[in-house]
């Protein structure tokens, strides 16, 4: 008799494909809200502020260039996700999917925060506060990221769990 259930290379989730996205829309979220809809910094604001056209201008362009970036994230990850999708038995799971954008946008916070915010300083989350106050927008950034990193770890370790376990009486024999 054959098998019913499908292997595990069929039914696969396709992971990387969730964690792309979150790093694209992490991105996104980061240079819609924080760059152009709250103004609160640019991509290279702390070493160009914002003061003069010439300044604005070249920060308008590497913001641009973060969001093509970012873009490419997002791209890649429909990619994964068109291609996993035609396969005949994949397992769709909203907590797999929830859980693997949380990671990527996670990791795109942690990453993003931890590299241009305390690293290289060529911008801080938010510019517009007083200068003292900076390390604690930054700092509030770093714990939004590593929450959706928990967050996304154990949405997707509860996924993963679930898919172990029979979801029909067909599977369970």
């Amino acid at each position: 008799m054959k098998n019913l259930q499908a292997s595990s290379n069929d039914s696969a989730f396709p992971t990387a494909s969730g964690i792309l996205f979150g790093l694209g829309l992490g991105g996104f979220f980061d240079g819609i809200v924080l760059h152009q809809v709250l103004q609160w910094h640019h991509m290279l604001s702390n070493w160009y502020p914002t003061n003069t056209v010439a300044n604005l201008r070249l920060n308008t362009l590497w913001d641009g260039v973060f969001h093509s970036a970012t873009y490419v994230f997002v791209v890649v990850g429909l990619y994964l996700f068109w291609r996993t999708a035609h396969r005949t038995h994949l397992y769709w799971s909203g907590k797999l999917l929830s859980g693997s954008l949380l990671l990527g946008w996670g990791a795109f916070n942690l990453v993003e925060g931890t590299v241009d915010h305390q690293l290289l300083g060529i911008h801080h989350v938010n510019e517009k506060a007083p200068r003292v106050d900076w390390i604690y927008w930054d700092l509030g950034f770093l714990a939004w990221g590593a929450a959706m990193l928990i967050g996304g770890w154990l949405l997707y370790r509860w996924g993963r769990r679930e898919r172990s376990y029979p979801t029909t009486m067909l599977e369970g024999r």
